[in-house]
């Protein structure tokens, strides 16, 4: 039944185009991105028991990254690529940083890095246009040199890039969380003392999966230039990295779609509040509040209760 649904939702997602207009399509991108994005950081905190306020900073180094090479390289898969490597490789160094701390220490660490790299794209002119931005990033075309070549200025042809690079981001999730590695990083959570004893390598593991939730950071911001034409200091701030814990939140933290269902609601509810007053931030917090506190596990918990993860 589950994989019947999954299907026809793949399908309904694969023939959305040729229903709807180019807003509907821009919204169900952004919240393909940020459904990635939620989905690494609820590797951290739903499955590691780590909680980070700073994945916008890598998000914003895939973003940056992708930019950079498409205005020098005008080709789509490079810079897309080099944006989630280039992010991998940051988190990866600061992740050697911060899994020697837990709990609130590396929460605030993480919030450190994340705003020492917004500060970096905020004066660096040179390399990030500063308060400006990155500017005229074109969407360039999807091409394999010898095999094919694809235009990616009608938006339809992106959003099938973003709706590819998402299903297989998204099997390869639910293939780790469901590994060995997967029931490590949850034993972790659990009781690290306990994996400690068993002769588990409790710091190696959290930088695996603070990678991993960098990577999906990266590949979620390295989507975004194509789509914006412009990448701008706010996506690394502090702010940018609540919308995945949010998203999280509302969908559930122990459940495998919850944050894929969460930035769903999220994505929808803002649009639906932004229309009609000015003061959206609030009434969404209002609603996220009442949300989270009626549905304690998210609301997938309703169907699938804690165990959806599994």
């Amino acid at each position: 039944m589950k994989k019947l649904a999954l299907l026809l939702l793949v399908v309904l997602l694969g023939l959305l185009p040729l229903f709807v207009g180019k807003y509907t399509l821009y919204m169900t991108i952004h919240i393909m991105l940020l459904s990635l994005f939620s989905l690494g950081f609820n590797l951290l905190l739903g499955y590691t028991g780590l909680l980070s306020f700073g994945q916008a900073g890598f998000f914003a180094v895939g973003a940056y990254a992708c930019a950079k090479i498409l205005l020098a390289a005008p080709s789509l898969l490079l810079g897309i690529l080099g944006g989630v490597a280039v992010a991998g490789v940051i988190s990866l160094l600061l992740g050697l940083l911060s899994i020697r701390h837990t709990r609130i220490y590396f929460s605030m660490l993480t919030l450190c890095f994340g705003m020492m790299i917004f500060s970096l794209a905020w004066k660096w002119r040179d390399m990030t246009g500063g308060d400006d931005g990155l500017v005229g990033i074109p969407r360039a075309p999807l091409e394999v040199p010898g095999l094919f070549r694809i235009n990616m200025t009608p938006m339809e042809n992106y959003y099938y890039v973003v709706l590819v690079f998402t299903i297989l981001a998204v099997y390869l999730f639910y293939r780790i969380v469901h590994s060995p590695l997967g029931l490590t990083l949850q034993g972790i959570r659990d009781s690290e003392t306990r994996a400690a004893c068993v002769g588990i390598s409790v710091r190696n593991y959290r930088l695996i999966s603070f990678t991993i939730a960098g990577l999906y950071a990266g590949l979620a911001g390295a989507l975004l230039p194509p789509l914006e034409s412009t990448v701008t200091p706010p996506v690394a701030h502090w702010s940018h990295s609540a919308e995945p814990v949010l998203a999280t939140l509302l969908g559930g933290i122990y459940t495998f779609a919850g944050p894929i269902v969460g930035a769903a609601l999220f994505y929808i509810l803002k649009d639906i509040i932004v229309r009609f007053t000015e003061y959206w931030l609030i009434c969404l917090g209002v609603i996220v509040l009442v949300l989270v506190m009626g549905f304690r596990g998210g609301v997938v918990s309703m169907f699938y209760g804690k165990g959806g993860q599994r």
